[in-house]
């Protein structure tokens, strides 16, 4: 484990970057906030990072307080890695670099990686309210817990039980959508995201 740098200034800006300004650190959370993960799921959907450097930032975390360390209990018996309550309170940081970042999203590039589960974010920030929502897109499936305070705010797959609305849209629209340039209201309006289920956050999707 690396000896923590710091900026040495007295600042709470510069006192968190210490913290959270090395290269992978926020996307690790990005990662962590769908629940306990595996080191080989953290390293497989963070396409670029090395095995040396991502072990690197997991110890570098759980010294710092952000993450946790622990082994499932059998059949599973494997080593998970989870957000401690300091870590998802990063949550709220994350979002806003998203909406910071979205004018600098543009078309996706060639080089770009992406994973179904990166349109979660964007989803969050245009969803209110509370429930469970499932999420169809054509790179995969994931869910979403509008409005939880604690654990998870998505997962990777359909829904764990039935979900109090179904969003269906293409890749495009998703891309649209984590750019900032069309609002999900109006985009149920026009077709490009189809809403089923008999939820409150169905009807309100829907009558929005």
């Amino acid at each position: 484990m690396s000896p923590r740098r710091s900026y040495d200034q007295y600042c709470s800006a510069a006192r968190a970057l210490d913290v959270v300004g090395d290269r992978w650190t926020l996307l690790i959370v990005r990662e962590l906030l769908a629940g306990p993960r595996r080191y080989t799921d953290l390293h497989a959907d963070l396409p670029g990072v090395s095995t040396d450097v991502l072990a690197s930032r997991l110890k570098d975390m759980e010294r710092d307080g952000l993450t946790t360390r622990r082994r499932l209990p059998p059949p599973g018996a494997a080593y998970v890695y989870e957000l401690t309550g300091h870590g998802r309170e990063l949550l709220p940081v994350l979002q806003a670099l998203g909406r910071w970042g979205e004018p600098e999203l543009g078309e996706r590039r060639p080089t770009d990686a992406v994973r179904a589960h990166w349109f979660a974010l964007p989803l969050l920030r245009a969803l209110e309210g509370e429930g469970l929502v499932e999420v169809r897109l054509g790179e995969g499936d994931f869910h979403l817990y509008i409005g939880a305070e604690d654990g998870p705010v998505y997962g990777d797959g359909p829904a764990p039980a039935e979900p109090d609305a179904r969003l269906t849209l293409d890749a495009g629209t998703g891309a649209a959508l984590a750019r900032g340039e069309l609002a999900l209201p109006e985009a149920v309006r026009t077709g490009r995201v189809t809403v089923t289920g008999d939820g409150a956050l169905a009807k309100e999707l829907r009558e929005a």
